[in-house]
């Protein structure tokens, strides 16, 4: 089922931390992208099309802009989807198709849930100010709404350019498209009446 993100946390708002097992090994907070200027922390998973029709475009983020660190965090923890587990995470790391700079599990769902993730993938850029990071720009990676669509504007790199230029961005926030977060039962988040 395709979503469409929201905002719960607004422009300027201090970004949530987190401890979320990677899959290089490590535990992985904002404080260990802090030699950044920006993060680019993307909920996304393994099995969605539209998530998987954006891995080439992060991927190739992380290796172009060496002042910015590609985060995925996969949030879809739920024994209904199996090809989202931590296993099939390291695998998709291992064989090259993911090639973010780290690429982490939400086990217990309570990250997305922090930031409002709705869908995968849901980017959210954020800035580092004074020592922590803050949410700079919450929206969409291009103007392609369909896993089969190719982009005609990568309106999240226009973001960054002018993020890392120290000017306001120029373009507007569009809610992301993808599938939605797989909640298990319980952990449906507060805001999941608003989706």
């Amino acid at each position: 089922m395709a979503e469409g993100s929201i905002e719960v946390l607004s422009t300027g708002t201090e970004a949530p931390d987190f401890e979320l097992q990677g899959t290089d090994g490590e535990t992985h907070s904002l404080d260990s992208f802090a030699d950044a200027e920006a993060v680019l922390l993307v909920f996304t998973c393994n099995h969605c099309p539209y998530a998987k029709a954006k891995f080439d475009e992060l991927n190739a983020i992380a290796e172009e802009y060496d002042d910015v660190a590609v985060v995925g965090v996969n949030p879809n923890d739920n024994p209904d989807y199996p090809d989202d587990s931590f296993e099939r995470m390291e695998e998709l790391v291992e064989d090259g198709t993911i090639q973010y700079d780290a690429y982490l599990f939400d086990g217990d769902q309570r990250v997305a849930a922090a930031y409002g993730a709705v869908c995968t993938p849901d980017p959210f850029l954020l800035e580092r100010t004074n020592g922590s990071f803050e949410i700079a720009f919450h929206s969409r990676l291009d103007d392609a709404t369909n896993p089969d669509d190719e982009p005609t504007r990568a309106e999240m790199r226009e973001a960054i350019d002018a993020l890392l230029a120290g000017e306001e961005i120029p373009v507007d926030e569009n809610p992301s498209r993808g599938c939605s977060i797989k909640w298990r039962e319980g952990n449906e988040p507060d805001y999941w009446d608003r989706v």
